[in-house]
C-alpha cells in the first residue's frame, strides 16, 4: 500500500469524483472492493468511514444486512465547492476588492481557532499579520458559514475594502502567500504527471491498461491535484504572478483526466452496481459535470 494515500482522504476523493454523481451513496462492500485496488484493507476503510460519520461528512442507513453511506448536507456542499475549484477552466476575474477577516478568539477556545485557520486556508485566505486574513475573492458566503459553524460571531470582524499601497499589489501577494513554494509544488506535479501521461497514453488507447488500472490512475491524479486546494488561493487572473505554473498544471490535469475518464468510470460502475442501483442519467455525468470533458475548448 502507498503510505501517502491516507484512507480517509482517499474516500473524500472518491466521493467527490465518483460517488456524488451516482446519488451520493455507496454500499460499504463496494467501497471496500474499490479500495482493494490501492492496497487498503477492509479494517482501514471501515475505520475511515466511521470517522467521517462522526465528523458529519456522511450518514448511514441499513438495508437488510447491508450498510450504505451517503453524503450529509455539509459533505455535499464541501464536495461541490471543491469540484468547482478543481475543474474550473480559467482563473476568476477580480472586482478590485479585498476581503479581510480579523479575529480575536480567546485562548480557551484555541481548538476552535485552529479549526478556523484550517478552513480559512482551504477557502483561499492568506495571512497578512497575526489573526488578520485577506483574499481577493468574494468569499463572504463562506465566511458567514464558518462564523456560524464555529459559533465565533463575537470574535470576528469582516471587511470588504481596497488596498491603497504603499506597495505594489504583487508585493502584497508575496507577503500573504508563499508563491515560490506553490510554484515548486506545481512544478513537481507537472514533472511527475507529464512523465506518467506520456508513458500511459498509448497503453490506454491500446488497452494495455485495464479499466481498473485507469481507475487507480485517475483517482491518484485527482487526489494529488486536490491537494492544491490547501495551498493555492485561486488568485484572480489580474493578480497572478509573472511566473505561475498553476495554469500549466491545470491544462495537464485536464488533458490526462480526459483520457482516463471513461475506462475509469466503467470500472467504478462495475463495482458500484454490485450493491447499488445506477440510473441512466448518472452515467452521463462526465460531460454534464466536468465542462472540459466536452470537446468545446
Amino acid at each position: 500500500m502507498d503510505s501517502s494515500l491516507n484512507t480517509r482522504s482517499m474516500i473524500f476523493t472518491i466521493y467527490g469524483d465518483y460517488i456524488r454523481h451516482y446519488g451520493g451513496e455507496i454500499w460499504i462492500g463496494s467501497l471496500i472492493r474499490l479500495f482493494k485496488e490501492f492496497g487498503h484493507n477492509e479494517q482501514s476503510v471501515r475505520a475511515a468511514i466511521s470517522r467521517m460519520h462522526k465528523q458529519n461528512w456522511v450518514q448511514s442507513r441499513k438495508e437488510g444486512n447491508r450498510s450504505y453511506y451517503f453524503l450529509t448536507e455539509q459533505g455535499i456542499e464541501r464536495m461541490q465547492e471543491a469540484a468547482e475549484r478543481i475543474f474550473k477552466l480559467r482563473p476568476n476575474h477580480w472586482d478590485g476588492k479585498w476581503r479581510m477577516l480579523i479575529y480575536t478568539i480567546p485562548e480557551e477556545k484555541r481548538h476552535i481557532r485552529d479549526e478556523l485557520r484550517k478552513e480559512l486556508v482551504w477557502s483561499g485566505f492568506g495571512t497578512m499579520a497575526n489573526s488578520v486574513w485577506i483574499s481577493p475573492n468574494d468569499l463572504t458566503k463562506q465566511v458567514y458559514k464558518m462564523i456560524d459553524k464555529y459559533d465565533v460571531r463575537p470574535y470576528i470582524h469582516y471587511f470588504i475594502t481596497e488596498y491603497n499601497g504603499p506597495h505594489e499589489r504583487g508585493q502584497l501577494i508575496k507577503d500573504c502567500w508563499n508563491i515560490d513554494e506553490i510554484n515548486e509544488k506545481y512544478e513537481a506535479f507537472i514533472e511527475k504527471y507529464k512523465r506518467e501521461a506520456d508513458s500511459n497514453y498509448k497503453k490506454i488507447h491500446t488497452g494495455q491498461m485495464t479499466p481498473a488500472d485507469c481507475f487507480v490512475e485517475r483517482t491518484k491524479l485527482v487526489h494529488e491535484y486536490r491537494k492544491f486546494l490547501f495551498i493555492d488561493p485561486g488568485l484572480p487572473e489580474e493578480l497572478l504572478p509573472e511566473v505561475w505554473l498553476g495554469n500549466q498544471a491545470s491544462a495537464l490535469f485536464r488533458d490526462y483526466y480526459k483520457v482516463l475518464a471513461k475506462p475509469a468510470s466503467s470500472f467504478f460502475e462495475e463495482v458500484f452496481q454490485e450493491g447499488n442501483v445506477i440510473h441512466k442519467k448518472d452515467k452521463a455525468y462526465d460531460v454534464l459535470h466536468h465542462p472540459f470533458m466536452a470537446d468545446n475548448d
